[in-house]
């Protein structure tokens, strides 16, 4: 096979009926290759390199690549029913929605079950104003819950809502973290507050200690609906379950997606209480619906995945080897005080802040020439997130941190001969 050949070709494809723009931005970032194959923490392209995958989907891959009992569940589901009819009882989905309610915390019990993140806050948007009878919400500022029209209202930042204005009505952001700004900006006409246990695509920014405690109160106080955005923070990538059990509370809705589906299958879902369900699917149970959503081939991925994350007991992994991870990053920061401003994470869902947006850039390159996968945070370009597969071990983590190390180096010697 000529790789060369068929690269000019992908991309030429690329930029013609793709996304030129994209196309150009990946291929100067040191992504230009075409991937081919991935198995557990390792991506191959079609040149045969091998990289070590710490961006993990963000967040979709925590059970590394093709992990095996998620992959047969799916091969043992697709050749009998791999889509719902609509017209019968779907087991799987039955199934799904039962281990769903054991898992999350509290009083969580009813699930809908989408085809991703997005779509999971556009449902619970709706069932909280269905709920509260308000139309009012609260998000935070840096916080990211997709691209759709309700969640991208939700998000906070101008950057991707400004072309597409007016948005929904009705949202108002605060600073991440900041229960004095929340309470101020939360009324009588606020239905809900949405909030990441940890900022994702704002920067892998980690609230202070209690905030989650004091939004439960906040809103349990005023009649508010509590939305816990757990699209990346959950299953284990931060130490726990979800990223709300650090704190030991419940919410009254809860968005799920990216890791639930194993790697293997997209999906999503929104779980609520009894009493959020009540009052929207139990006015009218077809109020709201999806195609795709719940089909057989993506809740079985799921059931398997749930298992995987329980049998392999890896939200404990995640916060041993995450604690390792980030001892071994501030020691880079130490080298290059003038290059890194801040180490911070949770768990494996970790974050280093550079000074200067271009050393992350040039950084995110060199550790690809590398061998390691890695990207910026959405909402904060001067972030590198490491969200690797939380079967990561000790000793790719120090392959990872060298090559982070040398990157780092390199990078600030291609700024310095530029002056």
């Amino acid at each position: 096979m000529d790789v060369e050949a068929v690269l000019d070709d992908v991309f030429e494809k690329y930029r013609e009926y793709v996304n030129p723009g994209l196309a150009n931005v990946m291929r100067f970032a040191g992504f230009g290759n075409i991937e081919e194959r991935a198995q557990g923490t390792r991506i191959y392209d079609l040149a045969g390199n091998e990289y070590i995958d710490c961006l993990g989907g963000y967040g979709v891959f925590s059970l590394g690549h093709c992990h095996p009992k998620v992959v047969e569940a799916v091969r043992a589901q697709v050749g009998k029913l791999p889509l719902s009819t609509k017209i019968f009882f779907n087991k799987p989905l039955a199934d799904l929605c039962a281990k769903l309610a054991s898992v999350t915390p509290g009083p969580l019990q009813y699930s809908f079950v989408c085809n991703s993140g997005t779509e999971a806050v556009e449902g619970a948007i709706k069932v909280a104003r269905m709920y509260t009878g308000r139309r009012n919400f609260v998000a935070t500022v840096g916080g990211f819950h997709g691209k759709s029209m309700g969640s991208l209202s939700a998000s906070g930042r101008e950057l991707f809502k400004t072309p597409f204005t007016p948005l929904v009505p009705g949202f108002s952001h605060v600073p991440f973290g900041d229960i004095q700004a929340l309470e101020s900006a939360s009324d009588g006409e606020t239905a809900a507050v949405i909030v990441e246990p940890v900022q994702g695509e704002g920067g892998i920014r980690i609230p202070p200690a209690g905030y989650l405690k004091a939004v439960r109160q906040l809103c349990d106080e005023r009649g508010i609906l509590m939305i816990a955005d757990e699209v990346q923070t959950g299953f284990g990538r931060t130490g726990r379950m979800f990223g709300v059990d650090h704190e030991g509370i419940s919410p009254d809705i809860m968005t799920m997606a990216k890791a639930l589906g194993g790697g293997v299958m997209p999906i999503g879902a929104f779980s609520a209480t009894p009493a959020v369900w009540e009052a929207s699917f139990g006015q009218n149970p077809l109020i709201h619906t999806t195609t795709f959503g719940g089909n057989p081939l993506a809740c079985v991925a799921a059931l398997a995945a749930i298992e995987v994350f329980e049998e392999e007991n890896l939200p404990a992994r995640a916060a041993d080897t995450g604690a390792y991870f980030l001892e071994k990053l501030r020691g880079a920061h130490a080298r290059y005080p003038q290059a890194i401003s801040e180490v911070r994470g949770i768990g494996l869902m970790i974050g280093t802040e550079f000074e200067v947006e271009d050393i992350g850039e040039l950084v995110i390159g060199g550790m690809a020439r590398r061998g390691v996968v890695a990207a910026y945070t959405l909402n904060n370009p001067r972030v590198i997130r490491f969200e690797p597969p939380l079967i990561i071990t000790r000793e790719e983590i120090d392959v990872v941190v060298q090559a982070f190390d040398e990157a780092v180096a390199e990078a600030l010697e291609m700024l310095e001969g530029l002056v």
